[in-house]
């Protein structure tokens, strides 16, 4: 993926020491260790990684907890580019459309910075609902807020992948699919943090970034960002880590 080479340099100089394992987002490595550990991933843990990319936070869960490991993802460039970098993991990846999900049943299905981009949550939920047995967790990132103003959405890049909800209405979701909310954590001032750090990097790189995949791409980019600085800054969006129990 040109976008994966063209950012690695600048997403290694926003990301503090150690917090960078490949993600694409505004997660930190050890946010993403958390997540998993209130997910309940441990050795054997049957895992099912939705919209996974190139998996970096996949990755760093299998090496470090000993899961069971599938990531799905719509791109079969990241696919290659995951599977490559998962070397001897136990973590397959197919490539495929979400939903639906892979066929199989899993104790944990992740979905982490991508609820953002289903505009349709309730057929998501219950397709996870579906591949979780009793007992099942799912554990995902939330951008809560209300839907994009007109005005909002002519700014935004790529804006029909851009769909907040309300935390009562997904709770709602979650519930109307069997899932209940069984923990609730707010990292809107951490993820404000690494989006300003991000928008610096990507400004001081802009020239090479627009090199590598397009003046346009590249200025789409720092535009996106600018939006989630000011958004998250002001409560615009709000940013949880949730896990929810299948009941």
């Amino acid at each position: 993926m040109p976008f994966v080479a063209a950012l690695a340099r600048a997403r290694s100089a926003a990301y503090p020491p150690g917090q960078d394992v490949g993600q694409e987002s505004f997660m930190l490595a050890d946010e993403i260790r958390r997540l998993a550990h209130h997910a309940g991933i441990g050795p054997g843990t049957a895992v099912l990684d939705l919209c996974c990319g190139i998996a970096g936070p996949g990755r760093l869960i299998t090496a470090e907890s000993g899961n069971g490991y599938l990531g799905v993802d719509s791109s079969a460039e990241a696919v290659e580019i995951a599977t490559r970098l998962a070397g001897d993991l136990p973590c397959r990846f197919v490539q495929g459309d979400v939903p639906p999900l892979p066929a199989g049943r899993f104790d944990v299905v992740l979905l982490l910075e991508t609820l953002l981009a289903f505009p349709d949550k309730a057929a998501l939920l219950r397709a996870v609902a579906g591949a979780l047995d009793t007992g099942g967790r799912f554990a995902c990132t939330v951008e809560a807020g209300r839907p994009l103003s007109e005005a909002e959405r002519q700014r935004m890049p790529d804006a029909d992948t851009v769909w907040p909800v309300e935390m009562e209405q997904l709770t709602e979701l979650l519930g109307d699919a069997g899932l209940v909310v069984t923990r609730q954590e707010e990292c809107t001032a951490a993820h404000a943090t690494t989006a300003a750090a991000l928008l610096r990097s990507y400004r001081a790189d802009e020239a090479d970034i627009a090199a590598r995949v397009g003046p346009q791409a590249a200025a789409d980019l720092v535009a996106a960002h600018e939006l989630w600085v000011t958004w998250l800054g002001s409560g615009r969006i709000r940013k949880f880590a949730v896990v929810a129990e299948k009941r």
